[in-house]
């Protein structure tokens, strides 16, 4: 019990930190994402939208972002609004889960391992790019496009966020649904959301081009390995999980697109 109570130290003391304060608070996170020690590489703020691809963000693609960038030597910051979600979706059943509330600060910390700070905080000035993970909560929660299409309204601060990146010239990155918000906020910009076609059920959401299209934005068909590049405006977008395919597919994708943020960064 001693060597079992040894090997266990060190990962209580780093739990302690988090358990709540006298007066119910809790300890404010004191460690990285990873536990390592800071990194003096490109800063980019990584913005999610909930945890779970029908109400939140897409675990998968944030989690695949941030390996990406963690083998770039990135320095990241996790950034969420603090409001509450659409609703919340019963993963099993795919189907909204009756008088149950979340906030999408709240559930995006899991993602985060619980280092995350409120969007209103983010400001370019303190980054060299912004990155948007898609699933659902890009559609529900950082904007209304899941249930207003071309009409949707984007949420005030990640509105702010795309344009004080696009005025400052710094890149920004998005997948899966995510370059709605763009298509939205920074008119006549080019983004990709993959094929126009479903493809016998390939492309499932090849609709939302045309959404893109009303929008006043410019769509480019990209295949799911493949990231597109908006040279002009600095904005960079791969399809991710708009395509049923392998999840190695929908990871080279992605590690398509932060390459190319990463390397506009330095332009």
């Amino acid at each position: 019990m001693a060597a079992v109570r040894a090997l266990l130290a060190p990962r209580l003391a780093a739990a302690s930190a988090f358990a709540p304060r006298p007066g119910g608070r809790a300890a404010p996170p004191r460690a990285a994402l990873h536990g390592s020690a800071p990194r003096a590489g490109p800063r980019v703020a990584l913005v999610l939208s909930g945890c779970g691809v029908y109400d939140g963000a897409e675990i998968h693609e944030a989690s695949a972002v941030l390996v990406h960038l963690s083998r770039a030597g990135a320095d990241v910051q996790i950034f969420a609004p603090n409001v509450p979600q659409m609703h919340v979706v019963d993963h099993t059943k795919g189907q909204p889960s009756e008088k149950e509330t979340r906030n999408v600060l709240t559930e995006s910390a899991r993602i985060a391992r619980g280092k995350i700070t409120d969007l209103a905080e983010l400001s370019a000035a303190r980054h060299d790019a912004a990155i948007f993970p898609g699933g659902f909560g890009a559609a529900k929660n950082l904007s209304t496009f899941a249930v207003d299409g071309k009409d949707c309204k984007v949420n005030g601060d990640v509105a702010r966020v795309l344009k004080e990146f696009h005025g400052a010239g710094k890149p920004i990155g998005l997948c899966c649904i995510a370059p709605v918000l763009a298509a939205k906020v920074l008119r006549g910009v080019e983004v990709t959301v993959g094929h126009e076609q479903e493809e016998g059920g390939r492309w499932p959401y090849a609709g939302t081009a045309e959404a893109i299209k009303a929008l006043g934005a410019k769509h480019c068909v990209r295949d799911v390995s493949e990231a597109h590049v908006d040279q002009k405006n600095k904005v960079v977008t791969t399809p991710a999980f708009m395509c049923e395919t392998a999840l190695h597919h929908v990871h080279d994708g992605i590690g398509a697109m932060v390459r190319e943020v990463l390397r506009l960064i330095q332009k």
